[in-house]
């Protein structure tokens, strides 16, 4: 019984192992291969749990999301003989799930080493050994990153279609100490040469200002003048429309009085006729109760009631009653 027990243990023991060796897990995001002695099978599986044989058939995962691989310390001389070293590349790629068994049947589950690890090497050193120093740390090194990306990118069409270069990241490299301090000075006085002429374009900026502001503001009082100018062009223009309305008004008036008095003087002179002056001596000797008549009377009596006053005769009433008493 005890042998029989110690048995049942070990089968239930293998067979537990076997049931967790059969059961396996593929997280998302990831494509499950197969291999059986070694030999890779045709069959993969998506995400969850699956089955497979037991101690015969192993498995693993491939990542087909976005994911970074980091490629450092890579090495590169330049055309001139200087060594230098990128820290960190960092190739963002994924991998076309419906391309993975191709991928891990030629170049293994894992192809990123070969497909894009030594790419890197191999084509970071193809750009460096045709480029001075001054070109890949300074001149073309914002260019790296793009030509890198386009070169791995065609590469990899060819050789193995369904991976795709997301972006590519490059560090600047570490040069030596020596031309490290000469390209820092130089940057140094390159920044104060920009600072100067970003001061020469400010000064230059400053003085333009403010020659449009003299400007603007000599326009202004030109403006200015020229308006207070046109009013007073048309006060004086005013002034003299109404001296001569009132010189014509004046002439009208002195006009008018003139033509009055004409008027009254031809009309005085059309009545003295004889016989308007007739008249009138006629008026004024009926106007008189008493006449006295002679050559020479100094003096005649005018009886107006009970009392006369004496009143000496005017020259006029002494012609008139001459020319009547010569006319009677």
């Amino acid at each position: 019984m005890t042998q029989l027990g110690a048995i049942a243990s070990i089968v239930l023991a293998i067979g537990i192992a076997a049931l967790f060796s059969a059961v396996h897990k593929i997280e998302e995001g990831h494509t499950g291969v197969y291999y059986r002695g070694g030999a890779l099978l045709t069959t993969t599986s998506g995400p969850g749990f699956h089955l497979m044989l037991p101690f015969i058939t192993s498995y693993k995962s491939v990542q087909t999301t976005l994911q970074t691989d980091e490629v450092k310390n890579v090495p590169c001389g330049t055309s001139g003989g200087v060594m230098i070293y990128f820290d960190r590349i960092e190739v963002v790629n994924f991998l076309v799930p419906s391309a993975v068994y191709d991928i891990v049947r030629n170049f293994t589950a894992d192809y990123d080493k070969a497909l894009i690890f030594n790419k890197v090497h191999h084509e970071l050193n193809q750009f460096c050994s045709v480029h001075t120093l001054q070109e890949v740390y300074i001149g073309l090194f914002d260019q790296i990153d793009e030509n890198l990306k386009l070169t791995l990118q065609e590469d990899l069409t060819s050789m193995a279609p369904g991976i795709i270069i997301q972006a590519v990241r490059v560090t600047k490299p570490n040069i030596p100490e020596s031309i490290r301090r000469n390209y820092e000075l130089m940057e140094s006085e390159k920044t104060k040469l920009l600072i100067a002429a970003q001061t020469q374009k400010v000064v230059e900026k400053e003085a333009e200002t403010e020659r449009k502001r003299a400007v603007i503001e000599a326009e202004k009082l030109a403006q200015v003048a020229e308006i207070k100018f046109g009013q007073k062009v048309m006060e004086k223009e005013t002034e003299k429309r109404i001296s001569e309305i009132e010189d014509d008004a004046f002439l009208a008036r002195e006009k008018a009085r003139a033509d009055a008095e004409f008027y009254t003087t031809h009309r005085t002179r059309l009545k003295l006729t004889p016989e308007y002056l007739q008249l009138v001596k006629f008026k004024a000797i009926a106007a008189n109760s008493k006449i006295y008549f002679g050559n020479d009377i100094p003096h005649m009596f005018v009886d107006s009631g009970r009392g006369g006053a004496a009143v000496k005769a005017p020259p006029t009433m002494d012609r008139v009653s001459d020319s009547s008493f010569d006319r009677d």
